[in-house]
């Protein structure tokens, strides 16, 4: 009996494990924050966080809709949910009470996303130029020129940019072969790989930056974009993901660009929206960004021909 008793709670340790190891750190670690926010509400309120119930949870999403975008209370849904799967717990996150409390607060705040905005080229170009008109040492000019250059021109999400290691690079004639061992959109790790050709313009080329960054720094393995030291030493930690975003508006606020509404995110938009405009199909946009649905490449599409195809241009004045 005792050793049936040990493998059963070995195999419920493991099983936990793999529930675990399904979903990326950072999911996990969003998971948890969105459900601590929800425990702090049902211990103001003296209500069961875990397992709760379905009125809950709409009394929940009524009390965050005064503050927080539709996006972000289905995302909390999500994560509360998630939390009772992974302890064992069911929860109904498609009870009436929940469902339709949600249609009524999407009628009455309106459903419009408004996202980051997007990096476009003069963007780019601008904080390129001013990356190089900086006081600052060589290596730390062509390692931030490379983050966002590669970021931009693969249509990186910033995790996907900063897991990059040298072992993930095949140069090639023709451009760039970067492998994404694991993205938000591929958690089993499939993989995939993005092909980055070269530039006619070298300034603005991600592999000739990319390039020169490897050769200055003497990167020959491990991470491609790493933290330098107070001294400017460079180490071997990996940067972090919002290393990419202080960076990104650090230099655009250098550029005398307003830089609140840009984040990480920035760069994947840009290069959806820049690439749509210049005549690229939904079909290869997602080959280069990962995008497993049309609906987001469909809006970065809307978005860039919103006054090359506007009707008012056929009205004569």
């Amino acid at each position: 009996m005792n050793e049936l008793t040990t493998d059963l709670k070995t195999l419920h340790e493991e099983t936990l494990n793999n529930l675990r190891s399904s979903k990326a750190n950072n999911t996990l670690r969003a998971y948890k924050s969105d459900f601590k926010d929800f425990g702090a509400f049902c211990y103001k309120h003296g209500l069961n966080s875990l397992p709760t119930e379905p009125k809950i949870i709409s009394l929940y999403l009524t009390h965050l809709s005064k503050n927080s975008k539709i996006s972000t209370l289905r995302r909390r849904l999500v994560s509360i949910s998630m939390v009772h799967k992974l302890k064992g717990h069911y929860l109904d996150t498609k009870h009436p009470i929940i469902v339709e409390n949600l249609m009524g607060i999407r009628r009455v705040k309106g459903s419009i996303q408004r996202g980051k905005k997007p990096l476009l080229i003069n963007h780019l170009k601008s904080i390129i130029n001013v990356i190089d008109q900086q006081k600052i040492d060589e290596i730390k000019k062509l390692r931030d020129k490379s983050i966002i250059l590669i970021g931009f021109g693969g249509g990186f999400r910033r995790t996907e940019l900063i897991s990059i290691d040298y072992e993930d690079l095949e140069f090639t004639p023709e451009g760039i072969k970067i492998i994404i061992r694991r993205s938000k959109t591929d958690q089993i790790g499939e993989g995939m790989i993005k092909g980055l050709p070269y530039f006619n313009n070298e300034i603005y080329c991600p592999v000739k930056n990319l390039q020169k960054w490897l050769k200055i720094s003497k990167i020959n393995s491990g991470p491609i974009f790493r933290r330098f030291s107070k001294g400017l030493s460079l180490t071997d930690k990996r940067l972090t993901d919002q290393s990419v975003v202080l960076l990104i508006k650090e230099y655009l606020n250098l550029a005398g660009i307003e830089n609140k509404n840009f984040s990480g995110h920035s760069l994947r938009s840009g290069f959806a929206t820049v690439a749509a405009d210049s005549g690229a199909d939904e079909r290869s946009i997602m080959a280069m960004t990962g995008h497993k649905t049309t609906q987001m490449v469909r809006r970065y599409i809307k978005e860039a021909n919103l006054f090359k195809n506007n009707a008012l241009n056929k009205i004569q004045f």
